[in-house]
């Protein structure tokens, strides 16, 4: 009895001692990673992944349920391997007022609860912003995947979100070397600051493999190579009814040279004109990401105003149109095979006959974009200590 409980009596010093000593030595044993919308799904998977092959790391996943619809959430957890949310705060949608005051309300009590040593958040959804809001104000450390990115277009809710939550962060990981010198034009101390590469990337090559067993070229009967894949959900371009005609146009317009697949956005949908169907145009519901990256890998050319069908192009290769005035993520067109083509129709629809006459720009893949940015992470959380 006696050699038994000395026994136990050394086990549980020996756990002490140890997880003192990983706390000594700046290992941030619990870490809550927080995801809202897609782009989040694909940016935490590999950091989840990578961080669970690190000994003496507990992490919890909160889904804050921005983006709520199964064919906009589930099948992307699905696809991507994570694990089910340990919390979900189920805030749906809004205003952006409404919504990430629903989202900073739901994460208090979970944060005063679980008292995570660092809080990651990703991109410049709602989501990002107002949980680094409260998390800062608890005293909480934050840690920013997707640092440094500008589009200096203050009309966009996204530059407002990313500018506010680099600010708010302990750690801030960039994609690429243009967030590091903006990070440092704003005087953002460069010791916080961590160039890993596009997180991304390393979903996309992950789950490539598996892309290319997907049946959706089947099943919505096109040959690869041989049709374009378009995107629109930016308010700026389909709330105004004028604007989201403009780019319809465009896309009806190409439609009558090859196939354009065009997945639509539940806020696209619902402004949609009725009855809106014109020869060559696959008008489809949200893709799940298996299906959506098969299409993007073999599509002719890609459209879109999407800030991460920039970077999955210029991974792949693949001729992209963006139809903005501008972009945070610059180095898609310095380095990558991307153009800012705007949204007049005069520019747009020559630009994309460039690409289908064979004049594509040739891109180059950017630095870092292999693939391990997430490992890199994990190496930095390991490492760090506030």
């Amino acid at each position: 009895m006696v050699r038994a409980f000395c026994l136990r009596h050394v086990i549980c010093i020996t756990a002490a001692l140890a997880a003192a000593g990983e706390r000594a030595h700046g290992t941030p044993v619990k870490i809550l990673h927080i995801v809202g919308a897609r782009p989040n799904f694909m940016k935490m998977a590999p950091i989840i992944a990578a961080l669970k092959k690190r000994p003496g790391i507990q992490q919890i996943l909160v889904h804050t349920g921005q983006h709520y619809d199964a064919k906009m959430s589930d099948v992307f957890f699905q696809d991507l391997g994570m694990p089910d949310p340990d919390v979900h705060l189920g805030v749906g949608s809004g205003s952006h007022a409404q919504q990430t005051a629903k989202i900073m309300v739901e994460i208090e009590p979970v944060l005063l609860r679980e008292k995570p040593d660092i809080v990651l958040v990703a991109g410049d959804v709602n989501s990002t912003i107002g949980v680094a809001l409260v998390a800062a104000k608890l005293g909480i450390a934050v840690g920013h995947v997707e640092s440094g990115l500008r589009s200096r277009d203050w009309t966009m809710p996204e530059e407002v979100n990313r500018v506010l939550t680099d600010r708010l962060s302990d750690l801030l990981f960039t994609p690429s070397r243009d967030g590091d010198e903006n990070l440092a034009k704003e005087g953002i101390d460069p010791l916080r600051v961590h160039f890993v590469g596009n997180v991304m990337i390393d979903s996309l090559r992950a789950a490539l493999p598996r892309a290319k067993e997907s049946q959706i070229h089947q099943r919505l009967e096109l040959t690869k190579g041989n049709y374009a894949l378009a995107t629109l959900h930016r308010p700026a371009n389909v709330d105004e009814p004028a604007a989201l005609q403009r780019l319809l146009s465009v896309l009806s317009e190409i439609a009558s040279s090859l196939p354009v697949v065009f997945p639509i956005h539940p806020r696209t949908r619902a402004r949609l004109p009725q009855g809106f169907a014109p020869a060559g145009l696959k008008l489809i519901d949200p893709l799940g990401y298996l299906d959506f990256l098969a299409l993007t890998s073999q599509a002719r050319l890609v459209m879109t105003d999407s800030g991460g069908i920039q970077e999955e192009t210029t991974a792949l290769s693949v001729p992209c149109l963006t139809m903005r005035e501008n972009t945070e993520r610059p180095v898609t067109v310095e380095v990558g095979t991307n153009q800012l083509v705007g949204t007049d129709p005069a520019r747009v629809i020559p630009a994309a006959r460039e690409v289908l006459a064979g004049r594509a720009r040739k891109g180059a893949i950017p630095e870092l974009w292999d693939g391990h940015a997430a490992e890199r992470i994990a190496d930095v959380l390991q490492g760090w200590r506030r």
